[in-house]
């Protein structure tokens, strides 16, 4: 009667997206059996360990595999090995084995029962060890997971000033650990996905329910599950299979390496994806007004939040309309420019070979080259590279007379604005459309460049985020929320969800953490 309950007990294992397999291979109660399939699956790899021994409370053989590194070898030499060869636990041979294990021999907190040869392998390649015992038709997977990794240390690419210093490592579990710290709150849930045919990669899906629209919920677990692919090697794998548009330079998910901001969008009722073996966690859905906003607007008083969020702004125009403003305006328009300085530009271009237009595309592909090499090179010469190449080759080429000192000027403030950005997504977006913008006010002027910009406007327009309109709160306008979109409130006028993304649409009465 024990068998028949053990095997109507229901265990729950990570939601796979790939489809069940046709024919699954059920656990042999012959223990030599096992050990012989497996060796064969995983083709005799060294770091497959198999640990035959006896389990001396019953008296029957048994064997533990698990993967070399991938496992706490501690945990399973004082809590598995030594438990269960001791001989101070006595039962009868009728006695069922695994009732004996996880009820007096197994100090273990996680221990699930499984009976697919499938699911051995999912967990013996995950970093959990497998028990096999002679004449069970059950194993046992114990959480082993002993990996080594970078731990919790400072953030890197999103540098902060005033505010929590700790970032993402490449674990998915301590990623969710450093997110449970922030939001202790028993209503932030954690679904479990696995994708990949081939890498098998857990994913977490983290929402506040009752927070998060339970329509955006099963939206993106939709998409999750509709995945079909070999491999995931990091977040932006899945950021690219699961986003509403394919065919844009602005990013429709948000991503960050800092738990402060995840928790921060988990309460206005957004979602988060984490992806094991990155330390970059997304967010669904993105808004164009996400990307322009840092935690620390947060941190900082009022005045000075606004201030920074409003040259942020200002940054965004001029990293995208400085090249091609300065191009139409010495090429079809001087007469905009006052006399003094109109002078000026044409003493600094008499002499110079090339027209705006093509001045402009030099020194931008220059610096984007240089910015490149500079990423590649190793980091204790690429920072110099970067800069006395900049100043070396600008210098150089205006001396030269092959560039215009005014050109120099404007590109540099294009490059020093770019990087005002908190997101580095939307800045690769500018980066790109600086190049067509610059063509249309070489061919067209400031005519060029407004058509450009209601393009722009009209494209951004139509682009969604989980159904999410993407220039919310802008367009549609939504008053209400204009207390934290372009500049900021005081908390207690601040905190709002999105209609379309929370059920609470109605004032938050918890400031952000």
């Amino acid at each position: 009667m024990f068998a028949r309950w053990l095997r109507s007990k229901k265990h729950i294992e990570p939601q796979t997206v790939q489809s069940a397999p046709s024919t699954s291979t059920p656990i042999s109660p012959n223990l030599k059996t096992n050990i012989d399939y497996i060796e064969q699956i995983v083709g005799y790899s060294s770091d497959i360990i198999i640990r035959e021994s006896m389990f001396h409370a019953i008296g029957r053989p048994m064997a533990i595999i698990y993967t070399d590194g991938l496992v706490d070898v501690t945990i399973i030499n004082d809590f598995i090995m030594r438990s269960l060869m001791s001989e101070s636990i006595l039962a009868g041979p009728e006695d069922d084995p695994l009732k004996i294990m996880e009820s007096f021999t197994l100090a273990i907190g996680e221990i699930n029962q499984i009976s697919d040869m499938e699911l051995v392998l999912n967990h013996v390649l995950s970093g959990d060890s497998v028990i096999f015992v002679e004449g069970s038709a059950i194993a046992l997977a114990a959480n082993t997971k002993g990996w080594k990794d970078r731990g919790v240390s400072e953030t890197s690419v999103e540098t902060v000033i005033r505010g929590p210093r700790e970032a993402f490592s490449e674990s998915i579990r301590t990623n969710s650990a450093l997110i449970r710290r922030k939001i202790k709150d028993p209503n932030l849930w954690l679904e479990t996905f696995r994708i990949g045919n081939v890498t098998k990669t857990d994913m977490i899906l983290i929402y506040i329910k009752g927070v998060a629209r339970e329509s955006l919920i099963a939206e993106v677990r939709r998409r999750l599950n509709s995945i079909q692919i070999d491999g995931v090697f990091e977040s932006s794998n899945i950021e690219e299979m699961i986003q509403d548009q394919q065919i844009t330079v602005f990013p429709t998910l948000y991503n960050s390496e800092r738990p402060d901001v995840i928790a921060l969008e988990l309460m206005q009722g957004k979602i988060a994806i984490l992806v094991d073996g990155t330390p970059f966690v997304l967010i669904a859905p993105a808004l164009f007004e996400t990307f322009l906003k840092a935690s620390e607007d947060y941190y900082h008083r009022v005045d000075i939040s606004t201030l920074i969020r409003m040259l942020r702004y200002a940054g965004f125009l001029i990293a995208l309309l400085a090249p091609s403003l300065y191009v139409a305006i010495t090429t079809y328009h001087q007469e905009m420019i006052p006399t003094s300085l109109l002078i000026s530009l044409s003493a600094q271009r008499e002499g110079t070979p090339f027209p705006a237009f093509i001045e402009a595309l030099m020194m931008e592909v220059t610096f984007e080259v240089l910015r490149e090499a500079a990423l590649r090179m190793p980091r204790s010469i690429g920072s110099a590279l970067s800069f006395v190449g900049t100043l070396v080759i600008g210098q150089a080429a205006v001396e030269a007379g092959i560039i215009s000192a005014a050109m120099v000027i404007v590109v540099s403030i294009t490059a020093i604005c770019s990087f005002v950005f908190p997101s580095y997504d939307l800045s690769n977006a500018i980066r790109i459309l600086r190049f067509p913008m610059m063509a249309l006010a070489a061919s067209f002027g400031l005519v060029g460049i407004f058509v450009g910009l209601l393009v722009l406007v009209m494209h951004l327009n139509s682009l969604q985020s989980f159904g999410v309109p993407y220039l919310s709160p802008f367009a549609p306008l939504e008053l209400d929320r204009q207390r934290d979109a372009m500049f900021r409130l005081p908390f207690q006028r601040t905190f709002s969800r999105i209609s379309q993304i929370s059920k609470q649409n109605e004032e938050a009465k918890r400031k952000p953490q």
